[in-house]
């Protein structure tokens, strides 16, 4: 099971361009890619929460119009990570079963892996609305494991995110946490962690040899 942004996709320009229209509508000036970089990890409503911090709005009617912006441009700078897309199309040979779990919109994400075509490799496309609760809660690993008829010890949760870590560790499943993206890892301890991508995939299908 894989996050999205920051995991599969760098999204970070396209993030950043939508949250500096909704800042400019607020007259207040851009903020850096690196700022809205740590911003990112819990969801479009967060983002435009911490974005938008010190000052009174709508946050509701803000967070639907930052979605306009993004919808608008979310294809303009974003790009998968290097190796993403032969790693998940050897780890589609390799037998496994791929499910997507990000807290975006489940449109959204559908909409970006189909330009990158990637959609088919997925066994399961979960969304931040495609259950009542999103991550960190176990929800969305729990609903997909049942939905896709595999166990929890049999599965991992990969991600660059705390929020993903904490989701593994709720829901029973195995977590991988990918170093280079967007996210910081927190407190939360994974089983493995690469930087790339080519390093997941590499010890997803290189049989063991023993010590």
């Amino acid at each position: 099971m894989f996050d999205l942004d920051g995991t599969l996709l760098d999204t970070r320009r396209d993030l950043a361009t939508a949250v500096n229209a909704i800042r400019a509508e607020h007259g207040r000036e851009p903020l850096k890619l690196a700022t809205v970089t740590r911003y990112v990890g819990d969801g479009l409503a967060m983002l435009v929460r911490r974005s938008l911090r010190g000052r009174r709005t709508d946050l509701e009617e803000a967070t639907r119009r930052c979605a306009r912006h993004y919808r608008r441009h979310m294809l303009d700078q974003t790009a998968p990570y290097p190796d993403v897309v032969a790693g998940l199309r050897r780890l589609k040979r390799a037998g496994y079963r791929l499910a997507l779990i990000s807290n975006k919109p489940v449109a959204a994400c559908r909409r970006l892996l189909r330009h990158f075509g990637l959609y088919e490799l997925f066994d399961r496309v979960s969304g931040g609305d495609s259950s009542e609760r999103r991550k960190p809660h176990p929800e969305p690993l729990q609903l997909t494991l049942r939905r896709l008829g595999v166990r929890p010890e049999e599965s991992w949760m990969i991600g660059d995110h705390r929020t993903d870590l904490e989701t593994a560790r709720r829901a029973g499943v195995r977590s991988v946490w990918l170093s280079r993206g967007m996210g910081r890892r927190g407190r939360w301890r994974p089983d493995r962690t690469f930087r790339w991508f080519s390093e997941l995939t590499a010890f997803f299908t290189t049989p063991y040899a023993g010590p």
